[in-house]
């Protein structure tokens, strides 16, 4: 008994010599049952994509506003170490983070600026994102000034 194309056999023979001569690499044709998979799988894998987008810009803002509390409280510190006021120390930190919450703490011969800025969490967090950065200071010494401290003479 010969093998037709009608026969089983002969079909998955003509299905095997198919694939192999078709280019490797290729992808095997769309049959009716596949049509409509990659929307659903689009739909499924969508939100949590943008989930993930979400979690990024949030967690990308809040480091730049920490290197930036950083940056503040670091010249907060080098202008308190220069013996300045606190009122100019603020106005100096607030140069570099507007709006963030200056607290000098001079303690001779050391200084230490604390600084703390908000950032709107979004719907991702419990509330708006504090960021609290410190830097400290050995004072200079000024002309008639030991160590930040007045003469006394």
């Amino acid at each position: 008994m010969t093998e037709g194309v009608g026969h089983p056999a002969g079909v998955l023979a003509l299905a095997a010599v198919a694939r192999a001569r078709r280019p490797a690499g290729r992808p095997t044709p769309v049959t009716r049952a596949d049509h409509g998979a990659v929307t659903v799988e689009l739909a499924v894998s969508l939100p949590a994509v943008l989930l993930v987008i979400a979690v990024v810009l949030v967690t990308v803002a809040a480091a730049g506003l920490q290197l930036r509390a950083a940056e503040a409280a670091r010249t907060g510190a080098r202008l308190a170490a220069l013996a300045l006021d606190d009122a100019s120390v603020t106005r100096g930190v607030r140069r570099v983070l507007p709006g963030a919450d200056v607290d000098v703490e001079r303690d001779p011969p050391w200084v230490t600026v604390r600084v703390a800025a908000t950032a709107p969490g979004g719907p991702l967090t419990a509330g708006p994102l504090t960021v609290r950065s410190s830097a400290v200071a050995w004072l200079e010494r000024a002309p008639g000034r030991a160590n930040g401290q007045e003469r006394s003479g």
